[in-house]
């Protein structure tokens, strides 16, 4: 257990509040070392201190896999993203804010480091890295779910939803936000690690991702703020190979033999890194 993490043994109440039965969609408590709703459904809080709501199987390649994890949660405590923790901990507010895709944590504990009132609840369909989320900060309670499916979590209880590179269900950000809530939206920007993206032929971004993402939110939401942080970081042969291997590259090692070019690395490199947060504010 490192320095930043905690003993997570339960979760906050502020984040049990907000969670509903993911069966039938009433309020839980916790009895023992379990989740129960009034008509008995029951979910086990693992030692870890997550929840797993999950009662059917994601497709293969969906969540993140182990491996996946510790390249991330190893690569982000480098420093190389702190710009956009940064941003996201300066534009948060309120009391809950719920981090959809939370993976490893790492962003939402950032941002309660900011709001020593606030609580966090953290979704991630990957249970590896809600054994870390729920571990990042003491006041993080964490829930395995699938975000493209209506959430286990009570209408307009949040103030704040992040979204870090991830699925963005834009009617659940509406309907879990209270009126006038926020859901900060980080997504890469133009030439985000361009370098590296040109040279191991990686996975394309996309450059109509900013108008696709406004075209989504557009009925439910009003942009109020865009904003971009990054520049130059150097990054060794064993950032590279975190960085490609903590995303969805992973799952596509074999193609063009990206696994063999990673395994051959063996100098630093000089890249971009660009990143874009949108704030959009609930419309009634």
């Amino acid at each position: 257990m490192t320095s930043r993490e905690t003993a997570a043994t339960s979760l906050p109440s502020a984040a049990l509040a907000a969670l509903r039965c993911s069966v039938c969609g009433e309020a839980v408590a916790l009895t023992g070392h379990s989740l129960r709703c009034e008509r008995g459904h029951a979910f086990d809080l693992a030692k870890q201190g997550y929840v797993n709501l999950l009662h059917a199987k994601v497709a293969a390649g969906t969540a993140d896999t182990g491996e996946m994890v510790s390249a991330r949660a190893d690569f982000l405590a480098s420093g190389f993203y702190a710009p956009l923790a940064e941003l996201l901990a300066e534009l948060a507010s309120g009391e809950l804010v719920v981090d959809a895709g939370a993976g490893t944590g790492y962003y939402l504990a950032k941002v309660l480091d900011a709001l020593p009132g606030a609580t966090g609840l953290a979704l991630d369909v990957s249970a590896p890295a809600l054994r870390r989320a729920a571990r990042a900060h003491p006041r993080i309670g964490a829930a395995v779910w699938n975000l493209w499916e209506p959430w286990p979590v009570g209408s307009g209880v949040a103030d704040t939803v992040l979204n870090v590179f991830a699925p963005r269900n834009a009617a659940e950000f509406h309907r879990v936000l209270r009126p006038g809530g926020t859901v900060l939206v980080a997504s890469p920007g133009s030439g985000h690690l361009g370098e590296l993206a040109r040279s191991l032929d990686l996975l394309d971004i996309g450059e109509d991702k900013q108008q696709r993402l406004d075209s989504a939110f557009a009925e439910r939401f009003e942009l109020v703020d865009r904003q971009h942080r990054g520049g130059p970081v150097t990054l060794g042969p064993d950032d590279v190979r975190k960085v490609v291997l903590m995303g969805p590259n992973a799952h596509h090692l074999h193609r063009s033999g990206l696994g063999e070019r990673l395994a051959g690395l063996t100098e630093s490199v000089e890249v971009t890194t660009s990143f874009v947060v949108s704030a959009y504010r609930r419309l009634p």
